[in-house]
Order: C-alpha cells, then structure tokens, then sequence
C-alpha cells in the first residue's frame, strides 16, 4: 500500500510541475518582470541601439544587428538577425528609407508588427533641386542631436507601452539623455563659433550632413556620390562639377566617412588640392575606439570640422 501511495505522490508531483512549467513559458513578455526575464529589444544600428541602451539601460536585453563600422546602406542580413528579430519583442530602426535590409528582413521573420521608426515625427530634409532624389527624404536624422531627442521621446514611449512595469524607469532613462543630448547641442554651438562663417562650407562622401548643417549654420556645398545613399555613383560630369565648386569656393577640405572607400575621395582631395579628413557616419566605432557612444561621435566630428576649418 506504502509503494502505490509513494508513486501516485510522485505522479502528482510530476503533473504539478510540469503544468506550472507550461504556465511560466506562456506568460506575455511584457508580464515577464515577476520572474526575472526581460523585455527582448533589437536595433538595425550602432547609433541606434545606443540610445535605446540610454533609455532602457539594464532592464532591457538589447541586441544590435550592424557590427561596429558597417554601411547601414548596404548591410545583408544573417540567419542570425533573422533569428533575433525574430525572438525580439520590440525592434527600433531608424527608418525614413535607411535601412534597406530591414523590409525582406522583418518580412522573413514576421516581425512587421514590433518594428518602431525612432526618426517618426521629424521633418525629412528633400533634396531639393538634385537629380537624385531619395524616396522619403534625408535619412541621416542623428547627425543633429536635436532630432536624437525626438528619437528619445519615440523609444520611451514604446518601451513604456510593451513594458508598463518599468515605465517609470524609461522615463528617468529618457530625461537624463535628453539632458545630455541639451547640453551636447550647446558644445556644438560653442566650438562652431571658432570657425568664420565663410568657412562653414562641407564636402562628404555622399550627402549626410544636412540636418548638422541646417541647425548649424554650415553649407553642404556638395558631395562626391549623388545622394542620400553609399550605393549611389557618380558620373564623370558630377566628378568635375564637385571639384569646381571645391576650387571657386575655397573648400578646405574634403571629409570622409568611416564606413565608406575612400578611394574617390582621396582623388578628389588630391585634384584640388585640399585635406582628405575622416569622420564617423553612419557607424560608432568598437568600445575602444574613438566614438564608441553617440555623445562621443558627435564630439569627434564637430572636433574635426573645427580643426580643418577654422
């Protein structure tokens, strides 16, 4: 009698168990907080993940699909970023036509629904009278801390709203960034005083500095690839008219990103006889590198457009 009570309790014990199992994996991630996991978040790039790090700091499990110092333009995904997209609860792309990986991407996964724009809500810069049109606008929003603060507000929200129990969290995440990203805007304004206003004039690989020039009072005078995107090239007319303007404007130098060739614009630079400077675009560098968090890329650029310009 002894032995058949012994292994009903144990039947019953392996019944209890394995039902309280199967309710944990069932819970909603965002009700996931009572037992420890947290909320699941993906971002396309460097830039972006970082801000979504300053919002959510450690009560999210952020993942970023770019490794450091790749072309946002033209990345191919892996069965990697399939997979985390995927699994994740929330995926933050910068949006406005950047990331032309993500659309087959989320498609793959069945993601559409979790993807997050952080650049909604910002007026695209067009360009204008150019041949090359971009569909949507400018998509090189952070490149003006002012918009990163839009960012800010953007991710706050939805964390707030797939994860209710940190809201509180978010919020002061959010304000403490916004501080910053206020106080890197007027070091901005400080260290482009040194630079006479004739001066303010920029030449890039491809056209990524609009929003940094508008708020800034510099002149995009042009760019050596036509547009918006890396993947764009130039014809040999564009090549000439770029080098004119650089030698009738007394442009004094021609800067570079750091996810780009530089062959073209080591040419350029040589033709007309100005400084080849290189710069941060569309990447932060590795956690030992020169710009490995978004404050420190925006100090790095604005330092080296002083330095060649001033």
């Amino acid at each position: 009698m002894k032995k058949h009570l012994l292994i009903l309790s144990v039947f019953l014990f392996t019944v209890m168990f394995l039902a309280a199992c199967s309710q944990e994996s069932d819970t909603p991630a965002a009700e996931q907080d009572d037992i420890g996991e947290k909320l699941k978040v993906v971002a396309t790039t460097t830039i972006v993940g970082d801000a979504v790090a300053q919002v959510g700091g450690d009560d999210i499990d952020l993942s970023v699909l770019l490794p450091a110092g790749t072309d946002p333009h033209s990345y191919t995904p892996t069965p990697q970023d399939v997979a985390k997209v995927e699994q994740a609860d929330v995926i933050f792309a910068n949006g406005a036509g950047l990331e032309v990986f993500l659309e087959n991407l989320i498609e793959s996964a069945g993601a559409s629904d979790k993807v997050v724009h952080v650049s909604e809500g910002i007026d695209l810069l067009t360009f204008g009278s150019h041949e090359h049109e971009h569909e949507g606008g400018d998509p090189h929003t952070w490149v003006d801390p002012n918009n990163v603060m839009v960012w800010v507000t953007n991710i706050e929200q939805k964390l707030s709203e797939a994860d209710p129990a940190n809201a509180s969290v978010y919020a002061a995440g959010a304000k403490a960034y916004t501080t910053e990203l206020k106080n890197l805007d007027a070091w901005i304004r400080e260290q482009v005083a040194q630079i006479p206003v004739a001066d303010r004039k920029l030449v890039t690989d491809h056209v990524l500095f609009g929003y940094f020039a508008e708020e800034y009072g510099f002149e995009q005078v042009g760019a050596l690839i036509p547009g918006y995107s890396t993947l764009a090239e130039p014809s040999a007319k564009e090549l000439a008219e770029i080098e004119d303007a650089i030698r009738e404007l007394g442009v004094k130098a021609v800067f570079v990103g750091n996810t780009v060739n530089p062959v073209l614009a080591q040419r350029v630079a040589n033709d007309t006889g100005t400084q080849l400077v290189f710069v941060y675009s569309g990447s932060l560098s590795d956690p030992d590198g020169d710009a490995p968090s978004y404050l420190e890329y925006i100090r790095y650029n604005v330092s080296a457009f002083v330095e060649a310009l001033k």
